[in-house]
């Protein structure tokens, strides 16, 4: 391995002219072992045989990272075929330049250690010579970067030991590097928008993006053009600068492990002396010209170069912890298929953290406790698109069963939920959601939501006062709760708890083609300053702040909550709504409590509307703004943020209510419930609308000079 080093950091030469090279480092998926595990149980069995394997990797596309050589499940053969065939996976994907590998799979441990390591990364060299030689580096550029993997999998412990090798061709004597500079210093101006225009279209092209060695070749009149390897006559052209360019996956000053067989192949198939060399890298999708470098390198041609049977030496087995040892990993918890579909989950989210939100807290996400209040369209919707965030503790709350009609809208049912009267819809959405992911802890909780107006029997008192205590509990042992059913009224009592407890609270309602997607305000009792742990919360805000406070669904009514469902004809006791009306409205209603776990101030953020800057000090969220209310309209297919205060006469969240609550508590409840107007009188309504109905007008005297014909005004 002393030799392999000597060569790796250019033959263990002082001279500072002597071109080094950045090595490739390599990242095998969870998903890669748990495929090896399967094939090797049901299919090769002690076969040890060397499969043919594809890895991928990409230009850098980071300032401070580099990429790795990856494998994916895809990387193995498939089923269908035999164990000869190359690994089936699509081309084009800009991100994922494929490079042929070859695995070998021990039985044992001891076989894997009794590996002639040197003889595997010889042969391994040979295919890449022959490969230059007979011309199908130039035909395919991606063999140039074959590489080797190494392996023995326990699949009683669940435990890979592994290694790779990245074979790179010695030149003997090394090539030597003139001058390395930053492809924005070293191209003129004009050169430069050329270039990021070809080098874009190259990686934008289907054809083209995963082609990871190509000619640039740049005309007097600054015009650029990229060619395959193949077209090497048709760089020729008077007064044109070429250079080789290759997608560079490192990050550092030095170019990428793929260019040392690049040199290989220019030296034996063209001869060239000096050479330009363009290391591509890439920001955002695009090229970089800061990042990327142009390097000029000599290449003095060993002797027996152009013979076929002379193979130079070769290196590339890749360092752990800098040292020349092979890796393990053990998998016994995530190779369970639940743990594997936690982490291809949460894959979109940890990559939406790298590139794009930082500040994405996974952890806050995978631990809030979700409660949805209604199982139907609307909860089904909300569920899932949860699920997609990474939260992953749902309870879902209903008492209905689920119907003939419901699969169709509501996507957490199936035919199956339907029969023999049907399934109870919280318990079959939690089943489904865990037959979805089974990682989820979902739970369904069946019973009826007291509400007002709906007046009770002695005989149901007892039940009604267990229900009001169940809700309470599921209220209190969540951090947010989603009102999602279909009446008003079954809204009032969570929305009350809510307010008392100071729980995160989001509403969304649907009518024909329009909705209302809402975040309630905080409680009346509640105080901003989180921080002040020595004052008792209940003193903080004993009454309403002056409007200043956010609203809940019913700050805007003028009466209470009554008995919505009774007397209805068809079209009434079902939500006829749009079909995509419950997804748009489910979808924002995520949308709006991830923005709010987000958001600095919390529950506590004042409203944004469309346009506005951040209540945060006027600091842009990591979501974006954070509306209060949202409606929306499929008819106009418009949208409009609003903001709506808190009433001092809500019937749901204002200081009277919540405080009467707290005193009597279920005596409280069952008068709201048995009285209809008790709510109104409390708050002030009922005085209110008595005020309204004795105003009168006085109507000059004037008017009795009208003829009884015209006696009409028009207010």
């Amino acid at each position: 391995m002393a030799q392999e080093e000597k060569s790796r950091r250019g033959c263990g030469s002082s001279s500072s002219t002597i071109l080094q090279f950045v090595p490739f480092n390599s990242l095998a998926d969870e998903g890669f072992w748990h495929r090896l595990s399967s094939l090797k149980l049901n299919k090769y069995g002690i076969d040890d045989s060397p499969i043919p394997i594809t890895g991928f990797y990409a230009p850098c596309s980071h300032s401070q990272v580099s990429n790795h050589l990856r494998l994916l499940a895809e990387s193995l053969p498939t089923d269908e075929n035999g164990q000869s065939s190359m690994p089936a996976f699509s081309r084009g994907n800009r991100n994922r330049c494929p490079v042929p590998g070859t695995l070998y799979n021990t039985n044992t441990l001891e076989a894997f250690h009794a590996l002639d390591k040197k003889s595997l990364l010889k042969e391994e060299a040979n295919k890449i010579w022959e490969d230059i030689h007979a011309g199908r580096a130039v035909e395919d550029s991606a063999v140039l970067s074959r590489f080797l993997l190494i392996s023995f999998a326990d699949l009683k412990k669940w435990s890979f030991h592994y290694w790779f090798a990245f074979p790179a061709l010695v030149l003997d004597p090394p090539a030597t590097l003139v001058e390395s500079k930053r492809a924005a210093e070293w191209f003129t101006p004009e050169e430069v928008k050329s270039v990021s225009v070809a080098c874009n279209d190259w990686r934008n092209s289907s054809l083209t993006a995963d082609v990871p060695f190509f000619f640039i070749s740049i005309a007097s009149n600054s015009h650029a053009t990229i060619r395959h390897l193949k077209d090497w006559e048709a760089c020729q052209a008077d007064n044109q600068k070429v250079l080789f360019g290759f997608y560079d996956p490192c990050h550092e000053k030095d170019p990428g492990w793929p260019l040392r067989n690049f040199l290989a192949l220019i030296s034996s198939r063209w001869n060239l002396k000096s050479v330009h060399f363009l290391c591509y890298r890439e920001s955002r999708g695009f090229m970089d010209m800061e990042s990327s470098l142009v390097i000029e390198a000599l290449i003095t041609a060993p002797q027996g170069l152009n013979d076929r049977q002379l193979v130079p030496n070769a290196v590339g087995w890749e360092k752990n912890k800098n040292k020349y040892v092979s890796r393990c990993i053990n998998l016994a918890k995530s190779m369970d298929p639940t743990r594997l579909a936690v982490s291809a989950a949460d894959l979109n989210l940890k990559l939406m953290r790298w590139r794009a939100l930082p500040s994405l807290n996974l952890d806050e996400l995978s631990s809030v406790k979700c409660l949805l209040i209604g199982a139907g369209t609307l909860g089904c919707q909300v569920a899932r698109m949860l699920m997609a965030w990474g939260v992953r503790k749902i309870t879902l709350l209903d008492n209905g069963r689920v119907a003939m009609s419901n699969p169709l809208r509501q996507s957490l049912y199936t035919l199956d939920d339907c029969l023999d009267g049907g399934d109870f819809k919280a318990l079959a959405a939690a089943k489904s959601l865990k037959r979805i992911f089974p990682a989820v802890e979902a739970k369904g909780e069946v019973m009826a939501i007291p509400m007002p107006g709906h007046p009770v029997t002695n005989q149901e008192e007892k039940s009604v006062v267990d229900d009001c205590s169940r809700l309470y509990d599921l209220v209190d042992s969540h951090d947010a709760v989603f009102l999602l059913t279909d009446t008003r009224e079954s809204r009032w009592l969570p929305t009350l708890l809510c307010a008392s407890a100071n729980k995160i609270t989001i509403t969304a309602a649907l009518g024909f083609d329009s909705f209302l997607v809402m975040r309630h305000g905080p409680g009346p009792f509640s105080s901003a300053h989180a921080n002040t742990s020595s004052v008792d919360m209940e003193n903080l805000a004993q009454t309403d702040k002056g409007g200043k406070r956010l609203g809940c669904y019913f700050c805007n009514d003028v009466v209470a909550p009554t008995d919505s469902t009774a007397n209805r004809t068809l079209d009434q006791q079902c939500t006829v709504t749009r079909p995509g009306l419950a997804p748009i409205a489910s979808s924002l209603a995520v949308e709006l409590f991830v923005s709010m776990l987000h958001h600095a101030d919390g529950m506590f953020a004042e409203g944004d509307i469309t346009n506005s800057t951040s209540s945060s000090g006027g600091s842009e969220p990591p979501l974006g703004i954070l509306p209060h209310q949202i409606r929306g309209s499929l008819f106009h297919f418009s949208q409009m943020t609003l903001v709506g205060h808190s009433s001092n006469s809500c019937t749901a969240c204002c200081s009277t209510v919540v405080s009467e609550y707290r005193k009597k508590g279920i005596e409280f409840l069952l008068q709201a419930i048995n009285h209809p107007t008790y709510l109104e009188d409390l708050t002030g309504l009922t005085e209110l609308k008595e005020s309204a109905n004795s105003f009168k007008l006085d109507w000059d005297d004037e008017a009795d000079d009208f003829d009884d014909d015209d006696d009409c005004v028009e207010i």
